[in-house]
């Protein structure tokens, strides 16, 4: 994976929202910083994760303003509606599962939780496997929600200015290589206690 930074001549596509890749954008300009900096490594590794993170920050930041302009609440307990509803019906889950499922710890778990069924978006039912355990189920006003968030993300997502760029064979290329490395880094991740994830 060497030259990680070198960019062959953007295709133009037969696609409206396509957007112009400038010549020298800030994430080249910090590897190319970076390259300078310690010509002695092979960074590589480094510079790709600088990458992952930069890009989940942005992606992370357009999908918390969607939720708060649209729903009012934050990115993260979106993500909870999510994990409920993927689940499929009756759309329930224990908070341990989706704890476990975020990466978030049960306290922020609990916060989250509790924000969610003042909006009226969640409920807590008695779990029957569990005395004086609870299931987090998805109320009608919370399907709702998160139908119309996923038929909007599907349609407007934020990354597809950018990867209009792309030809299919490069899209489904790169979406192999995330799902592959995010895979093989859950199962290091999933290793770990995730009360200490937060």
């Amino acid at each position: 994976m060497r030259n990680i930074v070198k960019r062959r001549p953007v295709e133009k596509r037969d696609q409206p929202d396509s957007v112009p890749v400038p010549a020298t954008s800030l994430i080249d300009l910090i590897a190319l910083q970076w390259q300078r900096e310690r010509s002695d490594l092979d960074l590589d590794n480094f510079l790709l994760a600088i990458y992952f993170m930069r890009l989940g920050t942005l992606v992370d930041r357009a999908f918390g303003r969607m939720c708060a302009q649209r729903y009012g609440i934050a990115g993260a307990d979106m993500r909870v509606l999510l994990a409920l509803r993927r689940g499929g019906h009756p759309y329930v889950k224990r908070p341990t599962d989706l704890f476990r499922a975020l990466l978030v710890t049960s306290g922020a778990m609990t916060k989250k939780v509790d924000r969610l069924a003042t909006a009226g978006y969640v409920e807590r039912l008695p779990d029957p496997g569990h005395g004086g355990g609870f299931l987090v189920h998805l109320t009608k006003k919370g399907l709702g929600v998160v139908e119309e968030a996923v038929e909007m993300l599907a349609r407007e997502s934020v990354l597809a200015p950018a990867v209009a760029q792309f030809s299919k064979e490069e899209f489904r290329t790169g979406c192999n290589f995330a799902l592959r490395t995010l895979a093989a880094m859950e199962v290091n991740e999933l290793s770990y206690d995730t009360t200490d994830v937060e």
